[in-house]
């Protein structure tokens, strides 16, 4: 008869506990992606963006369109209190600018950061952000007050590649 010592079960069982605790996490941080991709219009696209810098853009505009100012502030990577220039973000391109139709135009090379100009159709504005790596190695934006060009007045912003 074999037997298992107590400290060798319990060690066995514990490590599917632990694995599946780990892959629950992911598993919840992937659902909540797929339920903001299902609820949102797509997000038009140029350039060349990183998974991660795409995946950033992707939240803010979907942010922008649900009106929520802590979720749009969560995703600033400076630090300090920015949910003053979430609510500015949104009071400029809330729900009406960005459940239109929006296109992100990525710029240069996007490990580490990348320049894209974010095109509202509602509004024909244009918003030049900056999105790159934060705390925690986690992709946000740079989010300050909001300086929109009215694209009719200044014309699309120019492409790089």
């Amino acid at each position: 008869m074999i037997t298992i010592s107590t400290r060798r079960r319990t060690a066995a069982l514990a490590v599917p506990l632990l694995l599946g605790a780990a892959l629950t996490g992911c598993a919840d941080k992937h659902l909540d992606y797929l339920t903001d991709y299902s609820d949102h219009r797509p997000l038009r696209v140029t350039g060349y963006p990183s998974t991660d810098s795409l995946e950033a853009v992707q939240k803010v505009v979907w942010r922008l369109a649900d009106g929520d100012v802590d979720g749009l502030a969560a995703l600033n990577t400076e630090g300090g209190d920015s949910r003053p220039a979430a609510r500015a973000w949104i009071k400029e391109y809330g729900k009406a600018a960005a459940r239109d139709e929006v296109t992100a135009d990525f710029y240069e090379e996007g490990s580490v950061r990348q320049a894209v100009a974010l095109h509202f159709t509602g509004p024909d504005r244009t918003q030049q952000v900056m999105v790159r790596i934060g705390p925690h190695d986690t992709w946000g934006i740079v989010l300050v007050n909001p300086e929109p060009k009215d694209v009719k007045k200044s014309g699309p912003a120019p492409t790089t590649r």
